[in-house]
């Protein structure tokens, strides 16, 4: 679990994508395209440079860009992870490319101060940027939701993982997401180097989660509970 509160941005120093080969004793082709990562049933490793995580083992869950992920290999502070399929479909990490900058967070320790939200690492979809107003103090972005089944889940004034940063959403217009930033998140996320018809990750508020969840099973209309169907 994390707080949504990014620590720094690391580089991403290589990215193997490989899928099984039936014809050669099950031996992995190594491939770089996006749309040959389309088909699905392949293997990722990503490798970044942990430069300011001190103490980081094998094992250990890290939030990259708002995605949960374990350290497979460490090799002094490079740390590889590997990343399954589903997880690149519904992440931004299929666009993802060698040089890249990304928000890294360690998970969060008990006791510790929680100043964002609480932030599981399993992003529920992505956005896409549509509107970038940069001010000196304060901007904001205006971020299209891909996946409209999401947008119950959003509230204005309710909090919102962009990316991995824990973000408060200032207002809901259709399919449009629209968020505040003070020039620290800018300068210290993704987000300030991020620009329009760039992909984002997204993850909804873990409480609007359980509480639609409940009232599907519970709600007060019998006819359209999940409970009363069974």
């Amino acid at each position: 679990m994390f707080t949504g509160i990014t620590e720094y941005l690391a580089k991403v120093e290589s990215i193997e994508r490989s899928f099984p080969d039936t014809h050669r004793n099950n031996k992995k082709t190594k491939v770089n395209s996006e749309n040959n990562s389309k088909r699905g049933n392949y293997h990722t490793e990503i490798t970044l440079r942990l430069g300011k995580s001190n103490g980081v083992k094998l094992g250990d869950s890290i939030s990259v860009n708002g995605v949960c992920l374990t350290v497979a290999k460490l090799v002094k502070s490079k740390a590889t992870f590997q990343v399954i399929d589903e997880t690149i479909k519904k992440t931004n990490f299929i666009k993802l490319k060698k040089g890249d900058k990304v928000n890294i967070e360690r998970s969060l320790q008990v006791g510790g101060r929680l100043e964002g939200h609480f932030v599981l690492g399993h992003v529920d979809g992505t956005g896409v940027i549509k509107k970038i107003e940069k001010g000196e103090t304060g901007s904001k972005i205006s971020i299209q939701i891909e996946n409209r089944d999401l947008l119950p889940f959003i509230s204005q004034k309710g909090s919102i993982a962009i990316d991995g940063i824990s973000l408060t959403v200032v207002n809901v217009h259709k399919d449009i997401v629209e968020i505040s930033l003070v020039p620290h998140t800018l300068d210290k996320t993704t987000l300030g180097i991020k620009g329009v018809h760039d992909t984002v990750n997204i993850e909804i508020d873990i409480l609007s989660r359980y509480l639609m969840n409940i009232y599907q099973f519970f709600g007060n209309n019998k006819e359209n509970s999940k409970a009363y169907k069974h």
